[in-house]
């Protein structure tokens, strides 16, 4: 198991999204590092190698900012559909208004998965921890007059799938049962029990604090907190 005591060790999000920013405020103090990483999947690269990928060039691009006692954290997001031919596509930020609302008819009344690949790099001796969650996202039957609603909002220009899970009016998604969080970016409780193999602690128990700020009664993060991290670097 990798350790460390976690005494005086900063944190740092490598990151220019709000929602990750306002979900780790939630747990832990940190240092923002905002940076831009070119996102565009390689050819032939399938959602989960793309995601985990983006994450690990975010943590290496921003560790020539951090101290040597930092530890990096950064993630990438992907909504991943599949047509019916079996086809999977990756859905990422909508290019423009017409390319959300297509993203958003492809999405409507059926289940898709969202992939988080999460990276954590300490700088001082280059230890890397990463992890992945999926979460089957079902979404409702919304009209198109609810899309081009929500479209001209401008909220789903920022956002991978052209959608947000926790927009109150638009409500795109009905009876989750996996990890809200990870859909809006940042599964909490995988990067909790990442940063504690490195000695750092949360300054609140991140599953209520999490609950609680997405209204949303969880199911799924006593299994998470006690399976081990999937390490897949």
């Amino acid at each position: 198991m990798l350790t460390g005591t976690g005494v005086n060790t900063k944190l740092y999000l490598a990151s220019s999204s709000p929602r990750r920013k306002e979900l780790l405020s939630l747990g832990w103090e940190y240092t923002l590092l905002p940076l831009q990483v070119d996102e565009s999947p390689l050819s032939n690269e399938d959602g989960v190698e793309y995601v985990k990928r983006i994450a690990k060039s975010k943590t290496f691009t921003a560790s020539s900012q951090a101290g040597v006692d930092g530890a990096i954290v950064a993630a990438d997001t992907a909504v991943i559909d599949r047509d019916t031919s079996g086809i999977t596509e990756i859905f990422g930020k909508p290019g423009d208004q017409g390319e959300a609302v297509e993203m958003l008819r492809r999405l409507r009344g059926h289940t898709h998965q969202v992939f988080t690949a999460i990276s954590i790099l300490r700088a001082q001796d280059g230890t890397i921890l990463s992890d992945l969650c999926a979460t089957d996202v079902p979404m409702r039957n919304y009209s198109d007059e609810e899309i081009e609603a929500y479209v001209a909002s401008g909220d789903p220009m920022d956002k991978a799938g052209a959608y947000a899970i926790q927009h109150a009016s638009f409500h795109p998604v009905e009876r989750l049962q996996g990890c809200f969080a990870n859909v809006m970016g940042l599964p909490l409780c995988h990067l909790a029990r990442n940063l504690n193999h490195l000695g750092i602690t949360p300054i609140v128990d991140v599953p209520q604090a999490c609950q609680a700020a997405l209204g949303y009664d969880c199911p799924v993060f006593h299994r998470i907190l006690q399976e081990k991290p999937q390490d897949f670097v």
